[in-house]
């Protein structure tokens, strides 16, 4: 009789399992007139694809911190995910094959560098592959474009507010760094000559204020409330009226290069989307910055759906002025290091005193000591770690949000948020 009542609950138990992994939802294939926004998580930086509603695609970022540092292995910082099988460009490369929308030439429409540091766009070290007939190693957006035609790169180009490419100037900002920016930099020209000549790419400058740089290659005229609005980038800021913009740094001021980062804000129908790379807004006292890049988009940017973490959610970024003025309903984290979020910052994410309503909360991935330092404020995410995919629908009217198991290679459905209206 034990045994039959242990046999029984055995199955009960197979069964209820089965039919939890059964309800769980498959991620839908991408068809025309919804737009998908990924928010890849591979432990080693910034990355984020998206499919316009025609099926034009855009890259933003491919980091690739080295695993020459000390903290990128340490317990400080995410471990490569899913695993060492592959670098963590490779990873991006596998993520893209497995959602591109069918029957489309696999390439990237666009990619984009928000700006020059090692989470975001790669960095040169010795364990690096060389490609011998373009004479460039691969690592970061080098490796997503070595495996995945890129038709047009953005960047924040190289001539302002100093020449990157000037011998005293590189012999300056080498003299500090440890994370080889010129280096790269180097390589990643390389890159773009080659990929140029071989294959096609152009390369630009991304055009603050300007609203026809980023458009749809395949159907625009089926998307008319379709656009993407280039905000900041090099300290230059749109005006919110036509194309003009003002400068926030003169020629020869060099802030470093977080506060020069390209920053865009994505709309379709009534959904709104913005993100800004690694600028900040916090000053060295915690108080907010009124003359800083957050404080200064702020107002051009406006209300949105959904917004990433400035500088994954650091201390020194999402300023009171900054959280109350863009209010999203959904906050991503792009989070990699037990830096992201600061306590203070998810304070500013969570407080209703600057803005009322509900907000939901979603990291890619979130270290024990942040779970640890932070506490019971954690309990606000919806997830702490995964692939966090915004899908828009037809119009822009609705949107869900979705988390994609980031420790397997099939990137199975975790959880599915929504439907949001849109604002």
């Amino acid at each position: 009789m034990f045994f039959k009542r242990l046999l029984l609950i055995v199955l009960f138990s197979f069964f209820s399992i089965s039919l939890l992994f059964s309800q769980v939802e498959k991620f839908p294939s991408w068809e025309e007139g919804v737009m998908e926004i990924h928010h890849i998580n591979t432990g080693r930086g910034d990355v984020a694809f998206c499919i316009f509603p025609d099926g034009t695609t855009l890259l933003v970022d491919a980091g690739d911190t080295s695993e020459t540092h000390p903290r990128t292995m340490s317990i400080r910082n995410v471990p490569l995910t899913p695993n060492r099988s592959k670098t963590a460009p490779e990873w991006i490369v596998h993520y893209i094959h497995q959602f591109f929308p069918k029957n489309k030439p696999e390439q990237l429409d666009y990619a984009m560098v928000t700006h020059y540091h090692d989470d975001h766009f790669g960095e040169m070290d010795s364990t690096r592959t060389l490609f011998k007939k373009g004479s460039y190693f691969l690592t970061g957006i080098t490796e997503v474009g070595h495996y995945l035609p890129i038709k047009m790169l953005l960047d924040r180009g190289d001539d302002f507010p100093i020449d990157l490419k000037e011998t005293s100037i590189q012999e300056r900002l080498n003299k500090n760094d440890s994370y080889k920016m010129i280096h790269t930099l180097e390589n990643y020209w390389k890159f773009i000559k080659y990929q140029n000549t071989q294959n096609g790419l152009v390369h630009k400058t991304l055009k603050a204020g300007s609203k026809n740089q980023i458009v749809l290659k395949n159907n625009p005229n089926g998307f008319p409330k379709f656009s993407v609005q280039n905000i900041s980038v090099n300290g230059k800021i749109w005006t919110g009226e036509k194309e003009n913009y003002f400068n926030l740094y003169k020629e020869g001021e060099y802030p470093g290069e977080n506060p020069l980062s390209t920053g865009i804000k994505i709309t379709y129908g009534r959904f709104n989307y913005f993100t800004g790379g690694d600028i900040s807004g916090v000053n060295a006292f915690g108080n907010t910055d009124f003359n800083s890049m957050e404080s200064h988009i702020a107002p051009v940017v406006g209300p949105v759906d959904v917004a990433t973490l400035n500088h994954h959610g650091n201390r020194d970024s999402q300023n009171a002025f900054y959280v109350r003025t863009i209010r999203p309903r959904v906050w991503i984290g792009q989070t990699w290091s037990s830096d992201h979020p600061d306590n203070n910052v998810l304070r500013r994410l969570l407080s209703k005193k600057l803005y009322p309503g509900e907000r939901d909360l979603f990291s890619t991935a979130m270290l024990p000591a942040n779970k640890n330092v932070i506490g019971s404020l954690m309990n606000k995410y919806k997830s702490l770690h995964g692939h966090v995919v915004v899908r828009v629908y037809e119009k822009g009217a609705k949107y869900d949000v979705y988390v994609l198991n980031d420790r397997s290679e099939k990137k199975e459905v975790l959880t599915k948020h929504g439907p949001y209206e849109s604002r």
